[in-house]
């Protein structure tokens, strides 16, 4: 008996190594099994991300070499429309086709009668009617040189010394300065330099080319800058007007003056734009001209130097908060955070149309923007976990209180278009000029844009508003602006 019980517990022995031989392969084939899947979704990860880098880089480069070029600063990246044959499309909602009306008036006339014969057959042609046809066409220019003929005497009490003056002199000066432009050039040098941003020895080249006026570039300079004292008087009180408005929409840029990075800054109200160019793009610059304590509407984008304006009421601008939902999207595309949020943002833009179209009512309106404010503010509270969410959730939470103002007061922007539009044209200008050279020439830039944009806000002519500023004796603001006088 004991000689089977020692053969048993032989036997066991060889079969418990073996089952603990099986249990540890099959515990390495699910390890095995394991590591493989954990290589493949490696594997996967990396070639997603390698698909990323790759999009980013080319990104990267896109943006390099956008800033690089200088032609086209507000080229677009694709197509816009419906794509075929370019012109007027059929239809009647188009309305008719236009084209250009006949001039009031005729200065010349000329016959141009009918061929004897028939270029074709040699036959006899027969005239049945005589068909009219105009051709606008400009003038031989000349320029119309005036001469003043000026007395010049002295007191005879005080012995000073006196001069006459015609109304329709610029300037007093005489002897090495006795020569001058008169003020239609002026204008006309202030909207292709300042304006349309045409350098100098172009503006030089036009003059001689076009009008039979021979300057030079530094006469131009001096031109202007000589306006541009002129003009100061007015650009003091306009920039009284924008702190007075009740609705400012401001906007910066950046700028270069003597090759140092400084801030081109406009101040946009309806009626007038004020450019000011300061060395920074801090509180006390924009204070320079909105002063420190505005309390109207301020319609801007996310600047956060704006919200020390904390007198005045706020709107953020709605399409800045939607290009961040966009961007957002873009680089995440497998979060509905993003586009949720642009979903509200535009929903207020639809409730703000129909408010102007008259669907709404005033109770109605508020109900609206009450649910809108809630589903934002849902939205804010739980951001996903993605940096650049949590980031955006922040500044929304930031900008939540300046969202739907414009549903509270549907007269306010929802955007700051007022002062992009402002801005664009001294963005394509830094983009053929780069900017001032000195510190005199940027206080002439923001003057005289300030003075050429306003102008063009009130429907002004801007030859004669040159021409009162510069023959007036004393710099004055002018009558064609139609500014009130300063509060006393």
């Amino acid at each position: 008996m004991a000689g089977e019980s020692g053969g048993g517990g032989g036997s066991k022995t060889p079969r418990r190594e073996q089952d603990a031989r099986d249990e540890r392969i099959e515990e390495l084939e699910r390890e095995n099994a394991k590591l493989n899947e954990d290589l493949a979704r490696t594997t996967r990860d990396r070639d997603r991300w390698k698909r990323r880098s790759e999009h980013l880089k080319k990104q990267l480069e896109d943006a390099r070499r956008a800033g690089r070029r200088q032609a086209a600063p507000f080229r677009k990246d694709r197509p816009q429309g419906r794509r075929g044959r370019p012109g007027r499309r059929p239809g009647a909602e188009y309305g008719p086709q236009g084209r250009r009306p006949r001039p009031p008036r005729v200065d010349e006339t000329y016959a141009a009668p009918a061929p004897p014969a028939c270029p074709d057959c040699g036959g006899a042609v027969e005239v049945t009617r005589v068909a009219s046809q105009h051709q606008e066409d400009l003038p031989e220019v000349r320029p119309l040189v005036r001469r003043f003929d000026i007395e010049v005497g002295h007191c005879s009490q005080c012995r000073r010394r006196v001069q006459g003056r015609h109304r329709l002199q610029t300037s007093d000066a005489l002897g090495a300065a006795a020569v001058q432009l008169g003020p239609s050039v002026v204008a006309l040098v202030v909207e292709l330099h300042t304006e349309m941003g045409v350098p100098l020895a172009k503006v030089a080249r036009v003059l001689r080319n076009s009008f039979g006026v021979h300057v030079t570039e530094g006469g131009l300079a001096r031109l202007l800058h000589r306006t541009a004292r002129d003009a100061t008087p007015a650009y003091g009180e306009l920039c009284r007007q924008v702190r007075n408005a009740p609705v400012v929409t401001p906007d910066e840029t950046g700028w270069r003056v003597d090759a140092t990075p400084h801030w081109l800054w406009a101040f946009v109200t309806p009626e007038t734009t004020v450019y000011a160019i300061r060395s920074g793009r801090g509180f006390d610059d924009a204070a320079t001209v909105l002063g420190t304590d505005y309390a109207g509407v301020l319609v801007r984008d996310g600047w956060q130097v704006y919200r020390c304006y904390t007198d005045a009421l706020h709107q953020s601008c709605v399409n800045h908060l939607v290009r961040r939902c966009k961007e957002l999207e873009q680089n995440h595309p497998y979060s509905p955070w993003g586009p949720k949020v642009m979903a509200v943002l535009q929903a207020g833009l639809d409730v703000r149309d129909r408010c102007r179209k008259g669907e709404l009512t005033r109770h109605g309106l508020d109900s609206l923007r009450g649910r809108l404010e809630a589903r934002l503010a849902r939205l804010i509270d739980a951001p996903p976990p993605l940096e650049d969410a949590k980031r955006f959730a922040k500044h929304l939470a930031n900008e939540f209180p300046a969202v739907f103002l414009f549903l509270r007061d549907p007269s306010i922007d929802a955007t700051n278009w007022r002062a992009e539009q402002a801005i664009r044209p001294a963005v394509v200008i830094r983009k053929v000029c780069g900017g001032n050279r000195t510190r005199k020439g940027a206080d002439t830039q923001q003057v005289l844009s300030t003075v050429v944009r306003t102008a063009r806000q009130r429907g002004l002519d801007l030859p004669p508003l040159i021409a009162e500023m510069s023959r007036a004796r004393e710099p004055a603001v002018p009558e064609a602006f139609g500014l009130s006088p300063p509060p006393a």
